[in-house]
């Protein structure tokens, strides 16, 4: 017997100010009366326009410091890219149509500020029209502390340098008893809102991500959202939400769980932490995107009735959910992903990584 979602709960979801405990219930409420409350706040918030964007990604390592238990995407010896060879993919991407470059990677002493500086004030002078969605929290709280160098100084050496927009990845789950688990050489809960309040206040707004599925509660999940709303109410600097399932294979947490009968979430639950997702930041974040190499194209559709409104980017090269055992591919050409859009009766829009429309 499902919980009814109460008037009280509905009237706190659309003045934006839903309750943890109100969360709490909904998670545990008939599924399809979740997923139409977010559609309506989704029509409410952004209308019937779905986003993506034209883009490329680019790893400058395959090595990484870290110990992370979720990850396959590491090597202690392997290839760090010369800024001569990023250009090179830049120009790639740039030929493409791209938008935007991704630019991530391992945290190794070899990607210290002065590797940074030098590579993105290259991109910014062969192509200034090119955003630079770069790094992660981690990699540049690891390159300033190398340096003992203060974030809000990276920060914003990082943005004159030319980089646009940052990731909000390294988030994983915002509770120390799961990234103690997970991933106990990264940086804490705290550590994580402190360096992405910092980037925030040098001027760099990012995305925000969660990757669930693996060792957290229902309860941790929403509690990362939750604080994901309270860093928004104080910075506004975050662009959009992204829901990462957790991949579960190739790697040491995905197999322990896998051996005690657990595997990857169900359909229902990727769509349930769609639209709580919508539900808690309605009227504090807009976007919310459901990203195809996470979900498949299919199950991405359906969650754009479900509270999301972006469908992610062409990606060109997806390594890191592919080396995770991720099935949907590295690339989706944009006049795919608008007839996806288009079969869903919605209207579909380019953006760069500020949501502003590009063509």
């Amino acid at each position: 017997m499902y919980p009814i979602i109460t008037d009280d709960i509905i009237e706190r979801a659309y003045s934006g100010e839903i309750l943890k405990e109100d969360a709490m219930t909904l998670m545990d409420a008939n599924p399809f009366e979740l997923f139409s409350l977010a559609d309506d706040l989704r029509y409410k918030a952004v209308g019937d326009e779905v986003t993506y964007v034209v883009n490329r990604n680019i790893y400058l390592t395959n090595m990484c410091a870290g110990n992370c238990g979720f990850c396959a995407f590491k090597e202690k010896e392997g290839y760090v890219l010369s800024t001569e060879k990023v250009l090179q993919e830049v120009d790639r991407a740039h030929k493409a149509g791209a938008a935007e470059v991704c630019i991530q990677g391992g945290y190794i002493p070899q990607l210290n500020m002065d590797y940074y500086t030098e590579m993105f004030d290259a991109i910014s002078s062969n192509y200034p029209s090119m955003n630079v969605h770069a790094l992660s929290p981690m990699e540049v709280f690891y390159a300033a502390g190398m340096e003992k160098m203060p974030l809000d100084e990276a920060f914003t050496i990082l943005k004159d340098c030319g980089v646009g927009t940052l990731t909000g990845t390294s988030a994983e789950i915002l509770s120390d008893r799961v990234r103690n688990i997970i991933c106990p050489s990264k940086l804490t809960r705290q550590q994580w809102i402190d360096t992405i309040e910092a980037s925030h206040n040098a001027g760099l707004r990012t995305n925000s991500t969660i990757m669930y599925g693996h060792v957290e509660t229902v309860e941790e999940r929403l509690d990362h959202i939750f604080t994901i709303r309270d860093i928004q109410k104080r910075t506004g600097g975050f662009t959009e939400l992204i829901p990462m399932a957790f991949m579960p294979y190739n790697n040491k947490i995905g197999e322990e769980m896998m051996q005690e009968g657990k595997f990857m979430t169900t359909g229902i639950a990727d769509l349930q932490l769609q639209a709580i997702s919508r539900i808690i930041l309605y009227k504090h974040i807009d976007n919310i995107q459901a990203a195809w190499v996470k979900l498949g194209k299919k199950l991405a559709q359906v969650a754009l009735s479900c509270g999301a409104n972006d469908l992610g980017g062409t990606l060109m090269e997806d390594k890191i959910t592919v080396a995770s055992g991720g099935t949907n591919g590295e690339y989706t050409p944009a006049a795919e992903i608008e007839w996806l859009i288009r079969q869903t009766g919605r209207t579909p829009k380019q953006r760069n990584a500020l949501y502003e429309r590009v063509s």
